[in-house]
């Protein structure tokens, strides 16, 4: 495999080598609290592809998908609901897991709970505390950015310009329990009406960064070869990740960092709070499986690309080009040579899962074997089909 991948970490494309026979891949998953969106979509449809492709290479992967089932926005939308935060947990999970499934994902190889790893976490906090690397205060346990030289090296920020983003995605820098305003919690003292676990230091629950490097430790141990998710985590959930895990291990935290990009709509990054949201449920209704992961996978995993409420319509074209390939007969002619369109669409997946351009290759083969009249088909679609798979595309006969 000449696989080269784009790692965040250094800004440059890398040559991609694994530390073993198995490929450990941790991606971020959702914070059930809505239910799925387009962006969400765009994170976890290529990050299969990612999955599919290593295998199909012949390398084992453990991929682990985590789900922040405890959290601020969850409460918070339970209250507004009056509902158990447990129930809500379930719903959106349930309705993630069937969008997942709609769209021909593969299910990951684990898919830990937050709150089923409590005790992973609470160790995880005793051991920074220990070294030096945490500080308790009032029932809450704080990671002192200072202790770590390095922050800041995955995201490239200036400090001054930490706080502010820092402030916009969760961190409170009025909390007077804190040493310095951009210090994260890693654990935090129960309010009144929160769920709560029992720790050393009272009754809390875990803090968001701590909850994946204790989940990706206990599944794929100290260092992971691939972690990713959405650019918008680069800064701070990845960062501060990065800085427990080493400050914790003393070992490299991720070999490679891969990020997806923003989908916008309506001019403005997708998101809750704007109310911009373009959800499967609702493509679900008009759209085939195919023509959404075919729109999704058409831009390349790492651009901020615009959807338009024709994008999937456009898509359709595509996906009944590729109908045709199933239905075509194949003939006892000559074997139609399909290598030279194999050979593009691997060396676009090498090519840091350039997905777009390994689409238009398969494209060029299938309106090759849709004209062709007589001639063998069998190789061609055997290709076809394996990259079908690799894509997570479904034969279509109707």
């Amino acid at each position: 495999m000449r696989l080269k991948v784009y790692n965040t970490m250094t800004r440059n494309k890398e040559d991609f080598t694994a530390q073993g026979r198995q490929v450990g891949i941790y991606v971020c998953g959702i914070t059930p609290y809505d239910v799925t969106h387009l962006g969400h979509a765009f994170t976890y449809v290529f990050f299969d592809v990612v999955a599919r492709y290593m295998r199909d290479q012949g390398s084992l992967v453990k991929y682990v998908q985590n789900l922040t089932d405890i959290d601020d926005d969850i409460l918070k939308k339970a209250s507004q609901l009056g509902k158990d935060w447990r129930e809500v947990v379930s719903e959106n999970a349930k309705l993630f897991l069937e969008d997942m499934r709609w769209l021909n994902n593969v299910q990951p190889d684990v898919f830990p709970r937050a709150t089923d790893h409590i005790k992973d976490i609470i160790r995880t906090v005793e051991s920074l505390i220990t070294k030096d690397h945490g500080y308790e205060r009032k029932g809450n346990v704080y990671f002192p950015v200072d202790s770590d030289r390095d922050y800041g090296k995955l995201s490239k920020l200036p400090r001054e310009k930490m706080l502010p983003i820092a402030n916009e995605r969760g961190n409170n820098p009025d909390d007077p329990n804190k040493r310095n305003p951009l210090d994260f919690v890693l654990w935090q003292a129960r309010k009144p009406g929160e769920p709560s676990w029992k720790s050393p230091w009272g009754e809390g629950r875990p803090g968001w960064h701590i909850e994946c490097t204790a989940m990706s430790t206990r599944h794929l141990g100290p260092t992971v070869d691939i972690h990713g998710g959405g650019s918008d985590l680069i800064f701070p959930h990845h960062e501060s990740s990065i800085a427990q895990s080493e400050c914790l291990t003393g070992k490299p935290f991720v070999r490679y960092w891969m990020h997806t990009g923003m989908v916008r709509y309506q001019g403005e990054k997708m998101s809750k709070s704007l109310g911009n949201l373009v959800f499967i449920r609702t493509l679900r209704k008009n759209f085939r499986p195919n023509e959404v992961r075919l729109s999704i996978l058409s831009h390349h995993y790492r651009s901020q690309w615009e959807f338009t409420d024709g994008e999937v319509e456009e898509t359709r074209k595509r996906a009944d080009l590729f109908k045709d390939v199933w239905r075509a007969e194949s003939g006892t002619g000559e074997p139609l040579d399909h290598s030279g369109y194999e050979k593009a669409f691997f060396e676009a997946m090498e090519d840091d899962f350039d997905t777009p351009k390994a689409i238009r290759a398969l494209e060029e083969l299938a309106a090759e074997i849709r004209k062709s009249h007589g001639l063998d088909l069998s190789g061609a679609k055997a290709f076809m089909n394996r990259a079908f798979n690799i894509l997570g595309l479904v034969m279509e006969y109707g």
